[in-house]
């Protein structure tokens, strides 16, 4: 695909409203640029007639009407897809004690997590990060990726994901719950996802709910 002469390529990161951690993180993108000119928005009805279309941390699966709306849309997704497609694959793999886990940026289609892979990345961890060191890390090799995949735009192409996949379930507030009978080192990765403002940790006990927050001193 060419440039049309004097043209920037459009670019937008459709992000959620209800889902806000990663917006911060957008503002290292300079509103002046020789080859792009970008936007944020939050009403995927307003985005249409784009180059490239970020879809970060949007809660809702775009259809095929409004995908075919824009000439490139792309997700970012923390796992070696195609495994850990779905919801959460952070999440779940801090539970099953990983400690580096791939990030890959890849083309939405209709098919859930199935598009073709652009670039990765590798996340590591020490075991010790909690829900706000996590998202910060995992937020940076986000903005690594999409500024590596715009460096290369529109010279790039992507790869067909290969292997057999699995899935996650999407996770809700009862996925924060602890057991009572069980040590808090044996759940201590449990209590290092918990987002202690929207999904805290909590107990139940004595026909009481307990909530439990969890900071580093």
């Amino acid at each position: 695909m060419k440039k049309i002469s004097n043209n920037k390529y459009k670019v937008t990161f459709l992000v959620d409203n209800k889902n806000t951690w990663f917006s911060k993180y957008l503002n290292i993108f300079p509103i002046k640029n020789k080859k792009y000119i970008f936007k944020v928005s939050s009403n995927v009805k307003k985005v249409f007639n784009q180059d490239v279309l970020f879809i970060i941390n949007y809660t809702k699966i775009l259809n095929k009407k409004r995908l075919l709306q824009n000439k490139l849309n792309l997700v970012i997704h923390s796992s070696n897809l195609p495994k850990n497609r779905g919801g959460a694959p952070l999440h779940w793999q801090i539970l099953r004690n990983k400690k580096k886990i791939k990030i890959c940026l890849f083309e939405a289609i209709e098919k859930l997590d199935a598009g073709n892979i652009f670039l990765t990345e590798e996340l590591s961890f020490n075991g010790t990060e909690l829900y706000d060191e996590l998202r910060d890390k995992q937020a940076k090799k986000m903005i690594k990726l999409i500024k590596k995949f715009l460096s290369k735009y529109p010279k790039i192409k992507g790869t067909s994901q290969f292997g057999k996949p699995s899935f996650n379930k999407k996770r809700n507030l009862n996925h924060s719950e602890l057991d009572i009978n069980k040590s808090i080192k044996d759940q201590f990765n449990l209590m290092r996802i918990s987002d202690n403002e929207k999904y805290p940790a909590f107990f139940n006990f004595r026909n009481n709910k307990y909530i439990l927050k969890i900071y580093k001193k």
